[in-house]
């Protein structure tokens, strides 16, 4: 039978299946082709760049991002797309074969051009595969000096030597992340170190400095923006493991900005961001934020005022960058690497959105876009990694159910029904604040009546199920002659647990925001020296920035919003220099708002872990 090209292309497609499954079977000349495939591919107009030690976004050139069609996989030139487009055939004879062509193809051939894409955007494409052409998904191939860079980013570095000026012996993983920082700062992309708390961050990026002076000529000094608990614990290492470099603090009175040649600058977010334009004027090699997670919120002054602050190299150092949501990624990522995952909108729209809804269809397969895109901008070490650090002992965590006193139980439904009457004849701002009292009323009332009634010199026992709990762990700890860290969000229920403790007569001592540094310091060493048992901390003021290796149990007293916190809180026992097993105790109310926040809290886990896993 002789067949129309209409019924030619009918049987190439669905009657082919049809036919085979009726038993029929179709040959075809071998000579026929049907192996013609599209990609997106982004070209970048001038070779090199990319991998000569030219920083890539320094680039003003747009790359060109076209159709390219391939015969068995190899490229057709342009002549033959021309051929192509002009077709209305459905087979074609391309390089002495027949072809047999999709429509679709045939389109693409016709309207190659796509458009042009900023060295971000190009970036961008090359990682993840993919692109958006509109409004679908397709895979995109970079080529040439834009296919280079993403090999380097990808394969990662090679592990350098250890700076000469460097008064410390780096662990193999710190290398590695030596490295990969200078590899990125040295492309002019930034990154983000996200390694746990207690391994050593602060020392890597000491590292990086001397390396960069060493091996890259800088001569510019590093500006430091901490929280202000932190100055003295850089001050000490810089001066500990760079002996002879240069430091200064630019803070309260010591405004000092007279470094000399390859220093530090050591400032708080507060100062830096009353004194941004100072700064700004200011030549710098290199800007750390350390504990980034305070520039979280994109729109806030303190994060607007360390964008305005330029420099060939920008590092961020957080155990948390993914607190809540992944909004907060996108915007430590944006101060690193300006542009990399587009506008926050779009973010959200692409990536964020299906990766947090965890019922979404297409959950997986936008973990793993997201993935390609973050992972090269963002190392991750965890404690538990196999080869991380072996010298750690275990570390055991458990839920401890404690049902509320008939007095908690009976606080807690008045509170419901009273609140929830107000809440439903309010409106706006008036109905979202009510609705915060509410949730932080009945979280007081689960760790103690009096802490919700703020009551004063009044009787604790026998009062809350929490308390009763904390005793008979304290007992526990106390016969085998442990030591124990007890955190809480809130300075009363500390001052509370203070108070009873001392009625117990168990020698303990209370760290909160107000304690003044060189008095945190005193106690810091009471604690380690033994000499007191129970250290009571706020879970804000002690949460980081502390090394209390003499604990081997750490109780949250009560739960914060996310598990980012309670974990960095965690690892001021659980660090280097721990050498006996650690046990985490959460004390949860049974029965009550805490049970969900328990839930929330393992859900934002494994968002975090999702993408940055």
């Amino acid at each position: 039978l002789p067949l129309t090209e209409d019924e030619l292309y009918e049987l190439l497609g669905e009657a082919a299946a049809r036919l085979g499954a009726a038993g029929v079977a179709v040959h075809w000349p071998r000579e026929l082709a049907r192996t013609l495939s599209a990609a997106a591919v982004v070209r970048s107009p001038a070779p090199g760049s990319a991998t000569d030690g030219t920083p890539f976004f320094d680039s003003e050139q747009l790359l060109r991002f076209n159709w390219q069609l391939a015969l068995d996989g190899d490229p057709l030139t342009e002549r033959e797309m021309d051929a192509l487009a002009e077709s209305h055939r459905p087979v074609v004879r391309l390089r002495d074969q027949w072809v047999v062509v999709d429509p679709d193809l045939v389109r693409k051939a016709r309207k190659r051009e796509l458009g042009l894409l900023g060295p971000v955007d190009a970036l961008a494409v090359a990682l993840t595969g993919t692109a958006e052409v509109d409004g679908e998904t397709v895979e995109a191939v970079p080529e040439g000096a834009l296919a280079a860079l993403r090999d380097r980013l990808t394969e990662g570095p090679a592990v350098l030597a250890r700076p000469t000026g460097l008064d410390a012996t780096l662990r193999d993983y710190q290398l590695r992340g030596l490295a990969w920082l200078d590899l990125m700062t040295s492309l002019g992309l930034g990154g983000c170190l996200a390694d746990d708390m207690g391994l050593g961050k602060t020392v890597t990026v000491i590292a990086l400095h001397l390396h960069r002076a060493e091996h890259r000529g800088r001569t510019a000094p590093t500006l430091v923006v901490c929280p202000a608990s932190l100055l003295g614990n850089w001050q000490r290492e810089i001066t500990r493991f760079a002996p002879g470099v240069p430091v200064r603090r630019f803070h309260g009175q010591e405004r000092d900005l007279d470094t000399g040649p390859g220093g530090f600058v050591l400032t708080t977010y507060g100062t830096m961001r009353t004194s941004a334009e100072d700064l700004a004027a200011r030549e710098w090699d290199m800007v750390v934020a350390d504990e980034a997670q305070h520039v979280k919120n994109p729109f806030s002054a303190t994060a607007r005022a360390l964008r305005t602050i330029p420099a060939p190299a920008r590092v961020a150092l957080t155990g948390t960058p993914v607190e809540n949501n992944l909004s907060e990624l996108w915007s430590l990522l944006d101060w690193t690497t300006p542009g990399l995952l587009g506008p926050l909108k779009s973010f959200r729209a692409r990536h964020a959105r299906a990766v947090e809804n965890n019922e979404h269809v297409e959950n997986e397969e936008a973990v793993e876009r997201l993935s390609r895109l973050v992972r090269p901008f963002l190392l991750r070490r965890k404690k538990s990694d196999p080869g991380i650090v072996p010298e750690l002992p275990p570390k055991t965590e458990s839920d401890h159910p404690v049902p509320l006193t008939r007095e908690q139980a009976s606080l807690y439904e008045a509170v419901v029904r009273e609140t929830m009457a107000q809440i439903e004849t309010a409106e706006g701002i008036a109905r979202r604040g009510l609705i915060m009292k509410l949730l932080t009323s009945l979280k007081q009332i689960c760790n103690h009546p009096a802490q919700y009634l703020k009551e004063d010199g009044a009787r604790l026992t026998a009062r809350s199920g929490k308390l009763a709990l904390l005793d008979e762990l304290l007992g526990t700890i106390l016969a085998e002659d442990g030591s124990v860290l007890v955190f809480t969000q809130y300075v009363s229920m500390a001052r509370l647990i203070s108070a009873h403790l001392t009625f117990r007569a168990i020698p303990s001592q209370l760290l909160h925001g107000a304690t003044p540094v060189p008095e945190r310091d005193r106690m810091v060493d009471r604690f380690q020296s033994g000499e007191v048992p129970v250290f009571i901390l706020s879970l804000k003021a002690a949460g980081t920035g502390l090394n209390l290796t003499r604990a081997g149990h750490v109780v949250h007293y009560d739960r914060w919003w996310n598990p980012a916190v309670e974990d960095q809180a965690t690892d001021r026992a659980y660090r280097i220099g721990q050498t006996q097993p650690v046990q985490v105790h959460r004390l949860i109310a049974e029965g009550t708002v805490e049970d969900r926040i328990a839930e929330m809290l393992l859900a934002k886990r494994a968002l975090a872990d999702a993408v940055l896993g």
